[in-house]
């Protein structure tokens, strides 16, 4: 431990209770032996499987690799019946692992970090939560959520909806649907599970479409007991693949370029992959340049626009849901989406052509002049992704600068971990980490940051930030990799461009989870290479 004199509530504290914050809390404390504390501001431990209970919430990563892979004995116990994971089983295995660690005791419920600011002269964070309680530590750790921060669009009228509104994220436990005149708007990934999920049980829905979504089936459904036996017996091989690939969703990427082969092989690759299902599959396992090349991305997107006018019997509808642009969205999946829209009760309203002009009391009122009457309005307006609750916190690093002021610019970020101007700070899932399924990624950044952590204590290490030239570097590496790519080319969230008023900057390393982890290596590899350490008078031994 180091030998500082500065006292402490606690070695670190950790910032959130979801796949990161658990793993993180487990590393420290009962690994490294830290005194940790981990505030969550929910009523439980989940993160984003808890906060996201609408009606069709599941993960779209196949489940057998939608979880923590560094406890082999957990990945033997822990069985699946689904190909893919509803929140309530997420949610329950993530509570089976914070029990399994006996990490409950460490996690403090119902409390939100509202500020953190680093003291420079003790070299501590100070940390207040909305309980009006303050305490200190050496590091902190902010495992603040990818996707967590709720983005509301500003709508004339919101306040003055008479019926139920509320936002996916933060879903009533009392809210039930069934038999009632819902509106939805939004269509990204949380929206098209709901429109899937609420078109059965809602007397009338009304889905307010702004942008139309490649989207292609799930091929979800369950799994026998066989399968999974046999999938226990090769973790150690499928592991090994996902942290050694692209995007780390459990299957191999295409090395093969969408031109190479003829027009009818395409089209059979393409046909092969719509029928096992699953976005990421469609988008990086039928063609390697499909997100990188104009003309394979092209045959891609018409392939799934022709199963658009396939499978949507009104050509009205049909047309609304076509999307025209680059395929470069997150690419989505979904049980049956497309023929939903065949169903009696189901209404498309195109946003971007009849644009909603006021929320009423009585329901959405649109350009057009009709007023469309809803019970229930339900916003799938997603995100303030990445960085939207970094800055809704008074986070305040040297000289007392706040977040905003260093990321003036957009969010900024050395290996997605650390930021310049912020000591003893590490972020999982920063700015400018892996474009990837997130669990792998998290646990090569809480791994990565725990052994940083232990480096400096061995070492008495009273300080330690990324330089301004390493960020520097890192995101311009990020930028040019990112505009190698055809993702730029759209508006989407992975941009920052669905909020309004934020500037469209770049957020993730598109590198892949490979590329990824051999940087991590290679930067601790090199004493850290590109982070400046302040050292204590005298190194301390373990």
């Amino acid at each position: 431990m180091s030998d500082t004199t500065t006292t402490v509530d606690f070695d670190a504290i950790v910032i959130g209770s979801g796949f990161g914050g658990i793993y993180m809390l487990h590393k420290l404390r009962n690994e490294r032996g830290l005194t940790v504390r981990a505030f969550e501001k929910g009523g439980g431990v989940g993160g984003t499987w808890y906060f996201n209970r609408y009606p069709g919430a599941k993960s779209d990563t196949e489940g057998f690799v939608y979880r923590y892979s560094f406890d082999k004995d957990l990945l033997q116990e822990w069985d699946w019946t689904t190909r893919y994971l509803e929140q309530p089983e997420i949610e329950r295995y993530l509570n089976h692992v914070v029990d399994r660690y006996d990490l409950r005791r460490d996690i403090q419920l119902d409390t939100e970090v509202t500020g953190a600011v680093f003291d420079e002269a003790r070299n501590v964070w100070q940390v207040r939560t909305s309980t009006g309680e303050e305490f200190t530590s050496r590091y902190l750790v902010t495992a603040l959520g990818l996707l967590a921060k709720t983005n509301m669009p500003a709508i004339p009228g919101i306040d003055r909806f008479a019926g139920t509104l509320t936002h996916t994220n933060a879903w009533p436990a009392d809210l039930d649907i069934t038999g009632k005149r819902v509106g939805v708007i939004g269509t990204g990934s949380t929206g098209t599970q709901f429109i899937v999920q609420a078109a059965k049980t809602a007397d009338q829905l009304t889905v307010f479409q702004r942008s139309p979504q490649y989207v292609v089936p799930s091929g979800n459904g369950p799994v026998e007991k066989s399968e999974v036996a046999e999938t226990k017996e090769n973790f150690d091989a499928i592991w090994e693949q996902v942290r050694n690939s692209v995007v780390a969703f459990g299957f191999q990427e295409s090395g093969v370029e969408a031109a190479s082969v003829s027009d009818e092989e395409r089209q059979r690759v393409f046909q092969e992959n719509w029928d096992k299902g699953n976005g990421f599959r469609f988008m990086f396992g039928t063609f390697a340049d499909v997100a990188t090349d104009p003309a394979a991305n092209e045959a891609a997107a018409a392939f799934i626009r022709s199963k658009i006018a396939e499978t949507v019997t009104d050509p009205e509808t049909a047309r609304k849901l076509t999307p025209t642009d680059t395929y470069a969205r997150r690419p989505l999946c979904n049980e049956g989406y497309f023929e939903t829209f065949n169903r009696a009760n189901v209404s498309l309203v195109s946003i971007k052509e009849n644009p909603i002009e006021e929320i009423t009391p009585a329901g959405v009122r649109t350009a057009d002049g009709v007023v469309h009457e809803l019970d229930v309005l339900v916003f799938a307006t997603g995100f303030d992704a990445v960085d939207g609750n970094y800055r809704a916190m008074d986070l305040r690093g040297r000289d007392g600068k706040h977040i905003d002021e260093y990321w003036t610019d957009g969010p900024t970020s050395y290996l997605g971990v650390s930021t310049h101007g912020f000591p003893n700070m590490f972020m999982i899932l920063g700015p400018n980490g892996p474009f990837t399924n997130l669990p792998p990624s998290i646990e090569a950044q809480v791994e990565w940051i725990s052994d940083l952590i232990g480096t400096a204590e061995r070492d008495g290490v009273a300080a330690v930030e990324p330089t301004r030239q390493a960020e520097d570097e890192w995101t311009e590496l990020c930028a040019t990799i990112a505009n190698m790519t055809l993702f730029p080319k759209v508006e989407s969230w992975i941009f920052g461009q669905n909020v309004a008023g934020k500037k469209s900057t770049v957020m993730f390393y598109m590198a892949g989870m490979g590329a990824y982890r051999q940087k991590l290596a290679e930067v601790e590899g090199a004493g850290y290479e590109g982070f400046a350490m302040r050292r204590d008078a005298e190194p301390a031994s373990v």
